[in-house]
């Protein structure tokens, strides 16, 4: 039970996807303007990734493995997210159309987003096994999560604050990122207990 509470809080705060791992870095910065637009895509990128990683896993447990096509692996689990993002547009624009225009061309993007893909590959490389897998997928996006809203809510504060004119726009939200990624960072001992 521990190793998989760790796995959820490893992959959530200490390899976060996008502070330590890079990956997902267009839409962090993309959608990062406004905390319930942020908070609306963390919650399609955390049904993206669990779904994906559990799927990835058993057709690669189950089907690429005993046929000897592992080599696969990236090509289907491309297609898998692809599926997975057609659906979670399809929910959004008939449920919520204002969240679907919201999200705008960063819903599609889930789909090439490599941080998405980067979570199956992670789980296969490891060798976890379903449930390893699901909850490695779920702490990713959480992470994920974590951070486009933290970044939404300093934007946010950032826009009432005196920034000085050659730091305005992207050079801010980079440092900010930047800073973000240190602070990330400390969470680097919760791996060691």
């Amino acid at each position: 039970m521990t190793s998989l509470i760790m796995i959820v809080v490893t992959t959530a705060l200490v390899n976060n996807v996008v502070l330590s791992q890079f990956l997902g870095i267009c839409s962090f910065l993309g959608v990062s303007k406004q905390i319930r637009t942020s908070a609306s895509l963390g919650g399609a990128v955390i049904f993206v990734i669990t779904i994906a990683s559990a799927v990835a896993s058993l057709l690669y447990d189950y089907v690429l493995l005993p046929l000897d096509l592992d080599y696969l692996k990236t090509i289907v689990f491309i297609l898998v997210i692809a599926a997975l993002v057609q659906m979670v547009e399809m929910f959004l624009k008939k449920t919520s159309p204002a969240v679907y225009k919201a999200l705008g061309i960063y819903l599609p993007l889930i789909t090439t987003n490599c941080a998405v893909l980067g979570v199956a590959l992670t789980n296969v490389q490891d060798g976890y096994n379903l449930l390893e897998s699901v909850l490695a997928g779920f702490g990713t996006a959480v992470g994920y999560t974590v951070a486009i809203v933290l970044l939404a809510g300093i934007r946010g504060r950032l826009e009432e604050a005196d920034v000085p004119a050659p730091f305005q726009g992207a050079p801010i939200v980079l440092l900010c990122a930047a800073l973000m990624a240190i602070a990330f960072m400390g969470f680097s001992g919760l791996a060691l207990s």
